[in-house]
């Protein structure tokens, strides 16, 4: 008797089974993680500063601004934002830390400001938020400016809410109003019976000066003192504050702007340093004093002067945040005669740099030993942490979704 061969059939529901099985599981994953999306946005610094708000809630300023945003590459904060059907509700973890959003303070009032513009069946999905720097947190370097702009600008994007994205960051911080758009950037005051008006503009794109960079020199990477929002709260006692905000400023504002439209660097260096001297004259005059500066910082200051009388001219520009970090200025024909400047007086391996450019740094030229008499003080080996460098950047960006801090459980990667 020959064997019963059985058909296809329970092969096939086999199959089907199977593939309804993976099927649900997909949409299950898929309704847990209904939306995302991934953002690296760049600090930015400000040449013209801002000092002291005239409305702390709304974060509106003292005066106009004026800053280069930098790249992501070597300065950017990654944030990954997703809402889906989770429990708990919203969850914040920043450089691989949970925190809480009343304790994360000014990121709530950015989650706030996008949920209050967004429909009613909107305002409550769950959020997962995870996001980190690859720079040093709180060390003068606008941290908070790159990871508010890139939770603003992710909000807004992930929720199309029709809302300014400048003035979202600017409710979380300030200067991050600046970040969300590329180039040289302007925050204006605006009207001050109108705080939607204080918004950032961008004046020319990255592209405009291909040929200029910013160097940090990092030489105090913890953290700063003096909160810069406690340290502006002290500002109005500088008897300096007032000619600073009714005259230097506006007056540098429209230098600054004339000086980058032409691209002239000695006219763009003689401002950045004037009105970097300003900002620190009225901290210093405040009461009580705020000195964000320490003694390595006074030296590098005198660096980029003996750089600058080598020259004859203005060849390198420095500013600082609040912070100890020394941010320069500088054409690309003349960055590796600076790095040659900087290591003679502050010896520092090569691992410590890190270039969007790395040929900039190749081939140093040696420097003749009658500069020793011209360089301050004794050699400082060690001193500087990193040596940063940057190109104009083009701002925020929205990444693939495989560059995820997050899973599909809503929980870090």
């Amino acid at each position: 008797m020959l064997p019963i061969i059985m058909g296809g059939g329970e092969e096939k529901k086999k199959k089907k089974k199977k593939k309804k099985k993976k099927k649900k599981k997909e949409e299950e994953e898929k309704k847990k993680m209904l939306h995302s999306i991934t953002v690296a946005s760049p600090i930015n610094i400000a040449f013209i500063k801002y000092w002291g708000k005239v409305d702390e809630d709304l974060i509106i300023p003292c005066n106009d601004s004026f800053s280069i945003t930098l790249g992501t590459d070597q300065f950017r904060t990654k944030t990954s934002i997703a809402y889906g059907d989770w429990e708990g509700g919203d969850k914040l973890w920043l450089n691989g830390e949970e925190q809480t959003w009343h304790a994360a303070g000014r990121l709530g009032n950015v989650l706030r400001a996008v949920r209050d513009a967004l429909p009613e069946n909107e305002k409550t999905k769950p959020l997962r938020v995870v996001s980190e720097n690859n720079f040093p947190t709180a060390a003068g370097m606008a941290s908070s400016a790159a990871g508010l702009s890139a939770l603003a600008y992710g909000l807004v994007h992930l929720f199309k809410a029709p809302i300014d994205i400048s003035q979202i960051a600017r409710l979380g911080s300030g200067s991050a109003c600046r970040s969300v758009l590329g180039g040289f950037v302007k925050w204006v005051q605006g009207d001050l019976t109108k705080p939607d008006t204080s918004v950032s503009i961008q004046h020319k794109p990255n592209t405009h000066w291909e040929n200029l960079n910013v160097l940090c020199l990092v030489s105090k990477p913890e953290k700063k003192d003096i909160p810069s929002t406690q340290g502006m709260r002290y500002a109005s006692t500088s008897p300096f504050m007032k000619e600073r905000v009714d005259n230097r400023v506006p007056e540098r504002m429209e230098l600054a702007s004339e000086s980058i439209d032409r691209r002239d660097f000695e006219s763009f260096a003689a401002v950045t340093m004037a009105d970097c001297e300003d900002f620190r004259n009225v901290c210093r005059t405040s009461d009580p004093k705020v000195d964000y500066w320490n003694e390595i910082t006074e030296e590098i200051v005198s660096l980029v002067k003996a750089f600058n009388d080598y020259h004859g001219r203005l060849r390198a520009a420095y500013t600082y945040d609040a912070g100890a970090n020394a941010f320069i200025f500088i054409e690309d024909n003349e960055v590796p005669l600076f790095l040659s400047f900087v290591l003679r007086y502050f010896p520092t391996d090569q691992s410590a740099f890190k270039f969007s450019d790395p040929s900039l740094a190749r081939d140093l030229p040696s420097l003749p030993a009658s500069l020793d008499d011209v360089l301050p003080g004794e050699r400082k080996a060690g001193v500087l942490t990193y040596i940063l460098h940057s190109k104009v950047g083009s701002g925020p960006s929205i990444l693939d979704e495989e560059e995820s801090l997050l899973t599909k459980d809503g929980l870090p990667k």
